[in-house]
């Protein structure tokens, strides 16, 4: 077998036990690549770089920033927030509404973004709704999958095939090329989940046995923090306003960990809920 057949698998190894383990930031870990395999002698460093001046891994990068930029203003979760009022609680509405809005918007985020942010508005739907979240949650991912035929741009392979093929001569695709298609895909998704989405639930789990919403006293009783939990309200001039979790460095800085966020117009009740857990 070839040394650098043997040596690529190696390193494809290193980086998918680097990857899981998630101790090495994902970009970092694809510049090493990049410069173990310069170092190795596999490719040359024209070969390792020229994708940097590629217009698709330009316009990939503009669109993980623009992705990032809809949940940094909290348009993504707005969207969420319209969703449950538009549909409220009738089910079938929900489900349209949900592949719909997650499909239109998979034009322009990374489809996984799409459903993490989505994830907890549908587990909250669910419970509000009474029915199992399988209902909600595989459409949800179906129809994140499905954002990447909308346009050419929705997904980075549509620019890869469309790239090669400019570059063998012959036309590319347009914008839109592929609209049609992802439209048709959807609607035949949206009507295969309305017709089975009964069998995607536990019945018991519809009837109203799921799980209440967990406050914070359960928290305080499950991580056994009796006498040591703390309620910290964020008002209007506050210098954490902001900033992400991430950004604030909160563990390391004052040791504290965040088990839970509340809105303003929840504190208050949960303020006496801790305050009785914690004279337990």
């Amino acid at each position: 077998m070839n040394s650098q057949l043997v040596w690529v698998l190696i390193l494809l190894l290193i980086v998918v036990t680097l990857f899981m383990t998630n101790k090495i930031r994902m970009d970092v870990v694809a510049l090493l690549v990049i410069v173990a395999l310069v170092l190795s002698g596999t490719l040359t460093l024209k070969q390792a770089t020229i994708d940097f001046s590629d217009p698709n891994v330009l316009l990939i990068a503009a669109l993980f920033v623009f992705s990032e930029g809809l949940v940094r203003t909290g348009i993504a979760y707005q969207v969420g927030d319209w969703l449950v009022g538009a549909a409220g609680n009738n089910e079938n509405k929900m489900l349209i509404f949900l592949m719909i809005t997650v499909a239109g918007l998979g034009v322009f985020m990374n489809s996984t973004g799409i459903v993490a942010i989505f994830i907890p508005v549908v587990l909250n739907v669910a419970k509000q709704m009474k029915i199992p979240p399988g209902r909600l949650m595989m459409p949800l991912g179906f129809a994140g999958l499905i954002s990447g035929m909308m346009t050419l741009v929705a997904t980075p392979p549509n620019m890869i095939v469309n790239n090669e093929l400019v570059r063998e001569g012959y036309a590319g695709f347009k914008f839109f090329a592929i609209t049609p298609i992802g439209i048709a895909v959807l609607l035949l998704a949206i009507i295969y989940m309305w017709l089975v989405r009964r069998r995607l639930g536990n019945r018991e789990i519809a009837a109203g046995s799921a799980p209440h919403r967990r406050a914070f006293h359960d928290f305080i009783r499950d991580y056994k923090i009796t006498g040591r939990a703390r309620c910290l309200a964020i008002c209007p001039g506050s210098l954490l306003i902001g900033y992400s979790l991430d950004e604030l460095h909160l563990r390391t800085r004052y040791g504290a960990n965040i088990i839970g966020i509340e809105r303003w117009h929840r504190f208050r009740r949960l303020m006496r809920s801790v305050t009785a857990a914690t004279e337990l």
